[in-house]
């Protein structure tokens, strides 16, 4: 959904998107943080089965773009079948799972940092398997990003926060992250594929067929296998509904970001969107530090500026790579 017309109009626009944006995904952490770490009712149980929360997110998020696709979508026929993202939609179960499952071993701003070295694995995939070349500064960032993470990871951990910890294991936790990178890293490629294939193909297309995708796949782990969670997960709910509370907000949180991240990308492009994202991670760390009870030390707060502070000079190295194409267009 594109909006036109006055400058003010769209500062209002951009506005309405970075508000969006920050309190759905803020809050969502927060829930995250809370049901992984929470003992619920009188008999303080903990939260045990977080995969859950992607098979409650694929319902939500399908149901979601069903209606938006009703309401907005003009791409008519030409789209990718709904069939297409079979392969996607299994990396997309795996990926987040483990992301989420990391939640029992690390802390939220520990996974936060982790997972933000998503262009870690990128470039190392680019140099060794395609022989891509990067440039000094592109290395730089990586260096930061790398280096904030490893360092943060290296030093204690308060008792505190390693008490609300499920089961506290730093290199299962990270080791569970940066699989997380590597299946969402397919699952970009795969989506990129797609859409190159079916160039009518709208976002809220692809928010379908991957959430179809998911609630396939995470109910037949959550129901269908021997082992599945899900009876269990449903009944922790039923005795617990301040739980199933905070689920459905963290599922609702999910689908109004997405909302906004798709309306930001068609209006301001996807270096608004990651700028916009990459703020609202350090804005996470800052409130689950502040108001979470995770309280990071001097030497720490310096690890997140270190990781910060190379994705925001990524940003910045797009942003001027942007403006040069800008003026060999206006050249020729």
């Amino acid at each position: 959904m594109e909006v036109h017309g006055s400058g003010f109009r769209r500062i209002l626009l951009l506005a309405l998107c970075i508000s969006g944006i920050w309190s759905a995904y803020i809050y969502q952490g927060v829930l995250q943080e809370t049901l992984s770490t929470k003992r619920f009712g009188p008999d303080e149980k903990r939260f045990e089965h977080l995969a859950f929360l992607n098979l409650a997110q694929s319902v939500v998020c399908l149901v979601w773009s069903y209606i938006m696709i009703k309401l907005w979508s003009n791409a008519g026929n030409g789209g990718a079948p709904w069939w297409a993202y079979w392969s996607a939609g299994i990396t997309n179960t795996i990926g987040p799972a483990m992301g989420i499952e990391a939640l029992k071993y690390i802390s939220y701003p520990a996974q936060v940092l982790a997972k933000s070295s998503k262009m870690i694995p990128v470039m190392l995939m680019g140099t060794l398997v395609y022989g891509i070349r990067y440039t000094f500064p592109e290395y730089m960032c990586s260096f930061l990003v790398a280096g904030g993470v490893s360092f943060f990871a290296l030093l204690k951990t308060s008792s505190k926060t390693i008490s609300k910890l499920a089961h506290p294991n730093a290199p299962l936790g990270y080791a569970l992250c940066f699989l997380n990178l590597a299946f969402d890293g397919f699952t970009n490629a795969t989506q990129d594929s797609i859409a190159s294939r079916y160039p009518k193909t709208e976002a809220w297309d692809i928010m379908f067929g991957m959430n179809l995708w998911g609630t396939i796949y995470n109910m037949i782990y959550m129901f269908g296998l021997p082992q599945g969670i899900g009876f269990e997960a449903i009944q922790f709910c039923k005795l617990h509904p301040e739980a199933a509370w905070d689920i459905l907000k963290y599922c609702l949180c999910g689908a109004v970001g997405q909302n906004f991240i798709f309306m930001t990308i068609s209006n301001f492009g996807s270096l608004a969107n990651t700028t916009i994202t990459t703020t609202r991670k350090f804005v996470s760390i800052v409130v689950s530090s502040v108001m979470s009870g995770n309280p990071l030390s001097l030497k720490q707060w310096g690890c997140v500026s270190m990781v910060f502070g190379g994705l925001s000079y990524q940003i910045y190295l797009k942003w001027r790579k942007m403006q040069r194409v800008e003026k060999k267009k206006q050249k020729s």
